[in-house]
């Protein structure tokens, strides 16, 4: 049974890498418009424009597209005295409280997700990109694909930087799900079985 769960387990890990890359390519990114940033103001004394706004978002972007991973990896912050000193004490009792606490957590990152999703469809829903060839007219599909993302609910300061909402708002969505996905199987199978399991398909 816990092999079968294994097996399953492995794509989720996988998602959750290729989200965590994602997240590394946006920090290069982000270092990237900031030296540009820095270069502009003390070459040219001409700053680029919306950085704050793109540092913003950004960040919400990179902590949610690298947390399934974090929590995978088992390198999420916590305060584990107690639990490791279980597991010297007593190892069965040090595992059912990780499984507990994955429990607990697993049972929270899916109240998060049931409240986020109407959020993003919301988000999604003020574009209309059902009448994108009619608002692009003669000029074409891509044309009208333009016009619906500026009147997408959007993030930043009109005129200097502004972004539609919905992507931030799916990788968010997205993210909190997997999270739970994650937690729900550390807490069947165990925190160690989960990391090994891994461990076991990288090398393969």
């Amino acid at each position: 049974m816990q092999e079968s769960i294994r097996r399953l387990y492995q794509p989720i890990v996988s998602v959750a890498k290729i989200a965590n890359t994602l997240g590394t390519i946006v920090i290069f990114g982000l270092v990237a418009i900031m030296n540009v940033d820095v270069i502009a103001r003390g070459v040219f004394h001409a700053p680029l424009r919306g950085v704050v706004e793109m540092v913003i978002f950004s960040l919400v972007l990179i902590v949610f597209l690298q947390l399934p991973d974090v929590i995978h990896s088992n390198r999420l912050t916590r305060s584990d005295g107690f639990l490791l000193l279980a597991d010297r004490k007593m190892s069965g009792v040090g595992n059912s409280l990780r499984r507990l606490i994955d429990l607990a957590a697993f049972i929270f990152m899916a109240l998060v997700t049931w409240t986020i999703w109407p959020e993003f469809l919301e988000s999604f829903g003020t574009c209309p990109f059902s009448d994108a060839r009619a608002l692009g007219g003669e000029d074409g599909l891509l044309a009208g694909l333009k016009i619906a993302m500026s009147r997408c609910e959007y993030f930043g300061t009109p005129g200097i930087f502004v972004a539609p909402w919905w992507p931030v708002k799916l990788a968010v969505a997205t993210s909190v799900t997997l999270c739970a996905v994650i937690f729900l199987f550390k807490a069947l199978i165990g925190n160690q079985a989960a990391s090994a399991s891994s461990d076991k398909g990288e090398a393969t």
